[in-house]
């Protein structure tokens, strides 16, 4: 068997341990998902067609979600400040306190038992195989905000960024976080 099979049958695996843990706390997987995500997010980026982008799932299927999340307590909808039409997706203490007890923490343990050499490896190989399912599937590739070509840094002084896209202040915080506008510099 070649290599890149050896590689498939190996990723396949792993996603089905780490899918097995989304049901923990009687959550299902896509929920676990959204909350993930909204930590991760920054706050143009948390928005349900953000999210739906980000999870490539069905609108239906992230309304459901984000309606079953709202109701466990865990987020909370607001009207966006530009855009009566749209709302922002915030995670609530609840939800943020939930992720605390994501049992995915033992894959990013596992992770971090790696060698330096070995995660950057790992890393650059699954880039590389997303960024192809990405543009093959017509999918948006979201990304840092510190790594995208509209990204100011210190426009605002030290550690106070600019979007140039959206003309917005960016903290360090946020710099670091998951935007859907990210386009690599």
């Amino acid at each position: 068997m070649t290599e890149p099979h050896r590689a498939l049958e190996l990723m396949e695996r792993l996603v089905r341990l780490v899918g097995q843990t989304g049901h923990a706390h009687g959550m299902k997987p896509a929920q676990w998902d959204g909350l993930r995500y909204l930590a991760r997010a920054n706050r143009f980026s948390r928005t349900p067609g953000a999210l739906t982008a980000y999870l490539g799932a069905t609108k239906g299927t992230v309304s459901q979600t984000v309606i079953a999340l709202e109701r466990a307590g865990l987020v909370e909808k607001s009207p966006h400040p530009g855009d009566r039409r749209s709302v922002r997706l915030e995670l609530t203490p609840a939800g943020r306190a939930m992720l605390k007890d994501d049992r995915i923490e033992a894959v990013r343990r596992a992770l971090a038992r790696l060698t330096p050499a070995r995660a950057a490896a790992l890393e650059d190989g699954l880039q590389a195989l997303l960024s192809g399912l990405i543009v093959e599937g017509g999918g948006r590739p979201f990304g840092l905000c510190r790594a995208c070509r509209h990204f100011g840094k210190d426009a605002h002084g030290p550690g106070r960024h600019l979007c140039r896209l959206l003309g917005e202040p960016l903290t360090d915080a946020e710099s670091d976080q998951i935007c859907v506008e990210q386009e690599a510099a």
